[in-house]
C-alpha cells in the first residue's frame, strides 16, 4: 500500500532565491533595508510573550486593516503570507480533480505548487509578446470546471502590470462563478496611473479576491504576513481552512508597527522607483530586451542564455540573480552602488 500521493512525486518544487556567504542577493526581491527601529521594538516586545499563543484569528491588525483600506473586518483574512492564501483559495474552491485554475505563465512559480497540492489542474495561458497577462486568451481559456484564476499584477517575475479598463473586461467576461484572484503582492511599488487596483472593484466583483502583503514594501519577508480582501464568505471560507495560529504574535505585532510606520516605508519604496528606471535604462543601452516594470525588480529576457547570464553575474562580480531558465532572469532593483556592481556584470557579459 502506498502512503503517500504518487502525484507529489511529479510536484514542481519551490525554488527560493540563491544565497551564498560574501555574495550579492539579488534573487528574492527583499528590500536590503531593515525594519525601522519602531518595528524592531515591537519585535522585541512580542517576542517576550513567546510562551503564549498567538491571537488565532489576528484580530487587532485585521480591525488595523479595515480602517486602513476602508473595509469592514468581515472582508479581510490574514494568512502566513500571501503563498499561503493562495493555497488556502485552491482549498475553498476546488473539489474535483478535473477542477481548473488558470493563470498566466511565466508568473508566480507558486501558483503550480498550490494548484497541485489542492488536487486541481492547473491551465496556464502564455504571456504576450510584451510580457504581459493576455487577458483575452486567459478569459477564453475559462471553461465550466475552471474554478479559479490567478492574475498577478505587477507580474512575478516580469514586473509588467494589468491595467484597469482590460481587468474589468476581463471580470465581465469571466463572470461570476469563478473565483479571481488579483495578486498585487508589489502594490506599493506602482506608479503607472493606468494600472489595476483591485480595491475600487470589490463590491461591483463579489467573486474577486485582492492579496496584499507584508513582504515586501513593509520589509517584514522573514515574517510571513499578507492578507485577502474579498467578500466575507470568502473571506470566512479563507479563515476556515487556515492552519491555527499559522501568523505568529511577532508577526502581527510586526505589522501593525509596520503600519504605524509606513510613512517612512513607502518612502522608500519612492527611491527603488528612482532606481528601477536607471537600471532598465542602462540595460536597454547595453542591448538587452527588458519590459517595463512596476515591482522592484527588472526581468531580462534572454532566452537560452538565460542560465549562462546568471553564472557570469556569479563569477564576474558575486552576484546572485534569479535564472528561470530558458526564459531570463529576475532581478532585485536595490541600492545604487548594489546595482552599479549588477550593471558591471551585465555590461561584461559576452554569452
Amino acid at each position: 500500500m502506498t502512503l503517500i500521493r504518487p502525484d507529489l512525486d511529479s510536484l514542481p518544487a519551490y525554488v527560493p532565491g540563491r544565497a551564498l556567504p560574501g555574495a550579492l542577493k539579488l534573487a528574492s526581491n527583499e528590500v536590503a533595508l531593515a525594519p525601522p527601529a519602531s518595528v524592531l521594538a515591537a519585535i522585541a516586545e512580542a517576542a517576550a510573550g513567546g510562551n503564549r499563543y498567538p491571537d488565532l484569528g489576528a484580530v487587532a491588525l485585521t480591525e488595523r486593516l479595515a480602517t486602513e483600506l476602508h473595509v469592514a473586518p468581515e472582508n479581510i483574512a490574514v494568512g502566513c503570507g500571501s503563498v499561503s492564501l493562495c493555497q488556502q483559495l485552491v482549498q475553498i474552491s476546488c473539489r474535483e480533480t478535473t477542477d481548473e485554475v488558470v493563470y498566466a505563465w511565466r508568473s508566480f512559480e507558486a501558483y503550480p505548487i498550490v494548484t497541485q497540492i489542492g488536487n486541481a489542474r492547473s491551465v496556464t495561458v502564455p504571456l504576450d509578446g510584451d510580457f504581459r497577462h493576455d487577458l483575452d486568451a486567459m478569459a477564453a481559456a475559462v471553461t465550466p470546471h475552471t474554478r479559479l484564476v490567478f492574475v498577478c499584477s505587477p507580474n512575478n517575475p516580469t514586473g509588467t502590470v494589468v491595467h484597469r479598463a482590460e481587468f474589468e473586461r476581463f471580470l465581465d467576461a469571466v463572470g461570476p462563478d469563478v473565483l479571481v484572484v488579483l495578486d498585487e503582492a508589489y502594490h506599493e511599488y506602482v506608479t503607472d496611473p493606468e494600472a489595476v487596483d483591485g480595491l475600487p472593484l470589490l463590491r461591483r466583483h463579489p467573486n474577486l479576491v485582492v492579496l496584499r502583503t507584508f513582504s515586501k514594501a513593509y520589509r517584514l519577508a522573514g515574517l510571513r504576513v499578507g492578507y485577502a480582501i474579498t467578500a466575507p464568505e470568502i473571506a470566512t471560507a479563507l479563515r476556515k481552512v487556515c492552519a491555527p495560529f499559522s501568523v505568529s504574535s511577532v508577526a502581527q505585532a510586526a505589522a501593525m508597527a509596520a503600519l504605524d510606520a509606513a510613512g517612512e516605508l513607502l518612502a522608500a519604496c519612492k527611491e527603488a522607483v528612482a532606481e528601477r528606471v536607471r537600471v532598465r535604462e542602462a540595460l536597454l543601452e547595453a542591448g538587452y530586451t527588458v519590459p517595463q516594470t512596476q515591482a522592484n525588480f527588472v526581468w531580462v529576457a534572454l532566452g537560452e542564455r538565460t542560465a549562462d547570464f546568471a553564472a557570469h553575474c556569479l563569477a564576474d562580480r558575486n552576484v546572485i540573480v534569479r535564472p528561470f531558465h530558458p526564459d531570463g532572469v529576475r532581478v532585485t532593483v536595490t541600492t545604487a552602488e548594489e546595482d552599479d556592481r549588477f550593471l558591471a556584470a551585465a555590461r561584461s557579459f559576452s554569452g
